[in-house]
């Protein structure tokens, strides 16, 4: 019977334990799950030191009566920012302007970027050339369309009174911009005119990502085209509906530009300001950081509370 061939002084190598192996395949799942938080930690750090802890701040200011100058002097009032302006005139006003404008600009912007996007969708000569046309003003600047608006519809010389009163339809310029009704009628329509693109590029990649094999089959079932409209492009445009719908009116809520550059908030009336146009000019005309600060997160909270509600209403499950 054969023997082992082992040298004289060397010890028999031992099997690796299955401690250890459990242990090293442990740590090495434990390596892998760590990696993808290694790559994100850097932008958290960023996050957190740019936004969170800004944030932070920015509350803590608003329960103070701030002094910028000299802020360990500031006041402690707690509350007492968030009272006085909720029941605050003009920011009430301001509050109903900006829900306003987003009842006006969101539904307009859904409805024309979806009518836009089905033509679009179709094959037709030219189809690269209006996609960039309608995308135009989504990437022009906030301040040039808002100035251009503004000679559009200058009470004086604006291209707008000039074509009204060619058409017989006014007999005097219409002061658009100096009235606190008339005045959101511009700012309306530029809302319309600079978001309806990007709302119809949006609504065309969610049309392109429906099987045309449903329609084959509808059209094959003798469903007309407004039967196959109904009961399958909105319903598997749900999720891309939802969407718009939030971002759309987050976006709405926070309008700022447009109405700080053509009306000013209305001064010295301010029958026209924004939420956010009347946060600037109370922090920065006014100096006081505190109200500016508590007014930014009143409408952080109504943007917060909204957009849950839109979700938890509207999103639900597709059923094919």
């Amino acid at each position: 019977m054969a023997t082992p061939n082992v040298h004289q002084g060397e010890a028999p190598r031992s099997l690796p334990r299955p401690q250890a192996k459990q242990k090293d395949a442990g740590l090495s799942l434990l390596f892998q799950r760590l990696i993808p938080y290694a790559f994100l930690l850097p932008g958290l750090l960023l996050f957190g030191v740019f936004v969170v802890l800004p944030m932070l701040y920015s509350f803590r200011i608003s329960l103070y009566d701030w002094d910028i100058l000299r802020p360990e002097r500031s006041e402690y009032v707690g509350l007492g920012h968030y009272l006085d302006i909720l029941n605050n005139g003009v920011f009430q006003r301001a509050a109903l302007n900006t829900l306003l404008y987003a009842v006006v600009t969101v539904p307009a912007q859904m409805g024309l970027g979806l009518g836009i996007a089905i033509l679009l969708n179709q094959r037709l000569p030219g189809q690269a050339f209006f996609r960039t046309l309608y995308y135009l003003p989504v990437i022009t600047s906030w301040v040039i369309v808002s100035l251009l608006f503004e000679y559009l519809f200058n009470g004086q010389a604006g291209l707008v009174n000039y074509l009204l009163q060619q058409a017989r339809l006014v007999d005097q310029p219409v002061r658009w911009l100096a009235d606190e009704t008339l005045a959101m009628i511009p700012i309306h329509l530029l809302g319309i005119w600079k978001g309806v693109g990007w709302t119809a590029i949006v609504m065309l990649a969610g049309l392109q990502a429906i099987p045309e094999a449903l329609y084959e089959a509808a059209a094959v079932d003798g469903a007309n085209a407004w039967r196959r409209f109904r009961f399958f492009t909105l319903p598997l445009l749900r999720p891309t509906l939802v969407f718009l719908l939030v971002v759309l009116t987050i976006g709405a809520l926070n309008v700022y530009i447009s109405g700080l550059l053509m009306t000013d908030g209305g001064n010295p009336l301010d029958r026209t300001h924004f939420v956010l146009t009347l946060m600037y000019e109370e922090t920065f005309d006014n100096f006081e950081f505190g109200r500016g600060a508590a007014i930014s997160y009143l409408l952080t909270a109504v943007v917060f509370v909204i957009s849950l509600v839109q979700i938890r209403v509207l999103q639900r499950d597709i059923e094919y």
